[in-house]
């Protein structure tokens, strides 16, 4: 009889928000023997993230779209439990790409790191010391450049991504951070996290001013995952030699096509010499073990907090997904599949 396992695919190009009957649960068949290079995972952690909702409908960003029935994007821990590939052995466990589903098998091409501790919580590899966390560090190493003494804005802020890179610019001398978050209980948090400002854009009827306010010397870095709406804002405020870091648009991830807004303030690239520049974390790879290990040390310390929102089981994950874009609880979202070993 053939081994089966679960996981959920895309049931149809999304279009707008993301809601429950966009995802199908199903069985499939795991491979009776691995082939060279293959290792078999059991899942025992996966996120949700927002930036898999760029993948979700017609047309590429910097991956392309998925079709209907294939795997739904998502970071996972998980252990090896079958191996034909002689960087990793039973037993292992690892941080990998694997997606929604309660095994994966690796290719033997691709991201999958062995997890070398287990310091921090395993759930962490795909949290701080993950793709967000390292979105975190690279952006503000290696895209903004950044120098103690620095005066930062992080937009979503309370996210992954924002949290961690508000929190590291601190630890590394920032004179000032100031996080954009929606919502008087998210701002509560970073203020508790150590930022020096927080600024509930949903309860501002002008986004400048406060800006404005809570730096009135304006920004060395922008550290942004909105999108252009909340970049127009911040960008009359950046200073000499700014550095713009773009790491996502989550509030343009649902809409179609061409309907984003664009920038228009494109005029103070000339007056302050800006710089603005995208990344994709995995152009940093390389740098991932060092940076992990320089990080895990800041969470230890208790310099680094975060922030997750769990639940259980394969079945929890799209409606965990659909909460990143309606405001629910805030933290990196990471479904419990399987026991630890």
């Amino acid at each position: 009889m053939a081994r089966m396992t679960r996981r959920i695919v895309l049931a149809a190009p999304i279009e707008g928000a993301p809601k429950r009957a966009d995802f199908r649960l199903e069985e499939t068949a795991l491979p009776d023997a691995l082939r060279e290079g293959q290792a078999l995972v059991r899942t025992l952690y996966a996120s949700a993230d927002p930036g898999t909702r760029s993948r979700l409908s017609a047309g590429a960003s910097y991956a392309p779209p998925l079709k209907p029935g294939e795997t739904i994007d998502g970071f996972c821990v998980g252990e090896v439990t079958e191996s034909a590939n002689p960087r990793f052995a039973p037993g292992d466990l690892v941080a990998l790409g694997g997606g929604w589903a309660e095994h994966v098998l690796f290719s033997g091409r691709g991201y999958m790191q062995k997890i070398p501790h287990r310091r921090v919580p395993l759930s962490a590899w795909i949290g701080a010391l993950g793709v967000p966390g390292m979105t975190a560090w690279f952006g503000l190493k290696r895209v903004a450049e950044m120098k103690p003494g620095a005066r930062v804005l992080v937009t979503s802020a309370a996210g992954p991504v924002g949290a961690t890179a508000g929190q590291v610019a601190k630890a590394w001398g920032a004179e000032r951070v100031v996080g954009v978050a929606g919502g008087a209980e998210k701002c509560a948090w970073l203020r508790d996290v150590g930022f020096d400002a927080a600024i509930d854009y949903k309860a501002e009827a002008d986004l400048g001013a406060a800006l404005k306010a809570a730096s009135p010397e304006g920004y060395d870095i922008v550290f942004d995952n909105v999108g252009p709406a909340m970049l127009d804002a911040a960008i009359p405020l950046t200073r000499m030699n700014a550095r713009v870091v773009i790491s996502g648009q989550v509030a343009d991830y649902n809409t179609p096509a061409g309907a984003a807004p664009g920038l228009h303030t494109t005029r103070y690239f000339i007056a302050n010499r800006l710089r603005m520049e995208g990344l994709v974390v995995f152009d940093d790879l390389r740098g991932f073990a060092e940076a992990q290990d320089a990080l895990c040390a800041l969470i230890e310390s208790g310099a680094v907090q975060t922030r997750e929102v769990r639940s259980a089981g394969l079945e929890s994950l799209p409606n965990a997904f659909i909460g990143l874009f309606n405001g629910q609880d805030f933290g990196r979202r990471i479904a419990a599949i399987g026991a630890e070993p």
